[in-house]
């Protein structure tokens, strides 16, 4: 190459300059839509309650806020990371809760290239990570999870950033497993992430014998957690004991299984049998399907496929969760891209994905207070039952993938001229090697 060709990033700074216009747009066009439709951002209130209680010295777990009478469902830990919140006057906080997860919508989806596509890290494609980040930002940030995210003022956004800072660093980052321990400690669901290190880490370093890049991430998360739980436990032993020995266990605290909101198997289980408690048949559905997807994100692991392993653990821990609100599903960002990468119908396959994040469809049949959830139709269910039903798919789909890949070669002869007709429905990872 001559000494005195273009580097990659000098190349084409219009296109770049581009993607970030059209993100600005975009952006800009979103903060008025939710301004438009007078999003009360609600979430975020109830955290600076709880800051504000914490700061009182009240009982966390017997305060409630806002006209909607809700409740702290979080650990203790939460509210002292709320604490900055207290510090600003309420429009401030909402503009700045905003703005916020403005930004964590493009780190996610640049921590999302970084998994399903390593090679866009190195240093001579910060220009393509960043352009591409910029004009996928642009079109993610009106689905409908990061829509009611930021409705919200929720902090699903926050916790995938974090959790996927860990899992996007370079071999032998000691910092790996920060993210994922005080997400943990924050909201529980995040320690799945931990079983699928410890399970991808001890099986690796029982072919190797040797430490490896997963079990010092499990290893670490897990201190952070231990470290940041028993922290609170001597700051805060009370509100730590109400939680860890009566509020962990009240499910109803956080909402009726059956609201359409809850796009997980408890909430579809909810609907279909029309009652608020599904019981042993949710707990036999999340570990049957947890189990066989938790097997599927560890192999996936083990095999050095870190993005599938990544995207099946964060919606398996969607799916067993017995409330998984429908802004839980944020996860939806690095799933398209990683369909888009290794999709042989990239275009149709993503296309009818994001449309079903996209639609809006589980808020097309009746909701409000007076639980009409409770007497739904078969094409209400369906509807309400957009988010897991997507899931199972894409689990379905990557499970067909793994059969197909075991099966023995097919014998030459005539067969062997349908194999060229044959669908491939995921691509291996070494597909995107060269990039």
């Amino acid at each position: 190459m001559s000494p005195f060709a273009s580097s990659p990033s000098r190349a084409r700074p219009w296109p770049l300059v581009a993607a970030a216009a059209a993100c600005l747009i975009s952006f800009a066009a979103f903060w008025v839509a939710q301004r438009v439709a007078h999003v009360n951002m609600l979430d975020v209130m109830v955290y600076r309650a709880e800051a504000e209680t914490l700061r009182a010295g009240g009982d966390l777990y017997a305060m409630r806020a806002t006209s909607a009478n809700l409740a702290m469902t979080y650990p203790p830990f939460a509210a002292v990371l709320f604490l900055p919140l207290t510090l600003v006057d309420v429009p401030l906080m909402r503009t700045l809760s905003t703005a916020g997860n403005l930004l964590l919508v493009a780190a996610l989806v640049r921590l999302s290239l970084q998994l399903v596509r390593p090679a866009l890290a190195a240093p001579g494609r910060r220009a393509d990570l960043w352009r591409t980040t910029l004009w996928v930002a642009a079109v993610v940030v009106w689905c409908e999870p990061v829509w009611t995210t930021l409705r919200y003022g929720q902090i699903n956004l926050l916790v995938a950033v974090a959790v996927l800072w860990d899992l996007t660093r370079r071999e032998g980052s000691r910092w790996a497993g920060l993210g994922i321990g005080l997400a943990t400690a924050v909201k529980l669901t995040p320690g799945l992430f931990v079983v699928l290190l410890l399970a991808a880490g001890l099986l690796l370093w029982r072919r190797d014998r040797g430490t490896n890049q997963w079990l010092r991430t499990a290893l670490t998360a897990t201190g952070v957690f231990l470290v940041t739980t028993l922290a609170m436990v001597v700051a805060l032993p009370a509100d730590s004991k109400t939680f860890w020995t009566r509020t962990l266990f009240e499910t109803g605290r956080v909402g009726h299984a059956e609201e359409t909101a809850n796009q997980s198997l408890s909430g579809v289980l909810a609907r279909l049998m029309h009652t608020d408690a599904p019981g042993l048949w949710w707990l036999a559905a999340a570990v049957l399907l947890g189990g066989a997807a938790m097997a599927l994100a560890v192999r996936a692991a083990v095999r050095g496929d870190r993005a599938v392993a990544v995207v099946v653990t964060a919606f398996t821990a969607l799916m067993v969760s017995p409330i998984s609100w429908s802004h839980h599903w944020v996860w939806c960002v690095p799933l398209l891209i990683l369909l888009y990468e290794r999709t042989t119908r990239a275009w149709q396959v993503t296309g009818a994905v994001a449309l079903a994040f996209a639609s809006f469809a589980l808020w097309w049949v009746p909701h409000d207070p007076g639980r009409p959830e409770l007497d739904q139709n078969a094409g209400q269910m369906l509807l309400s039952a957009v988010y897991p039903l997507t899931a199972t798919a894409v689990f379905a789909g990557y499970a067909l993938a793994v059969w197909r890949s075991r099966r023995p070669e097919s014998p030459r002869g005539p067969e062997a001229a349908e194999a060229p007709r044959r669908t491939v429905v995921v691509r291996e990872p070494q597909a995107v090697a060269k990039e």
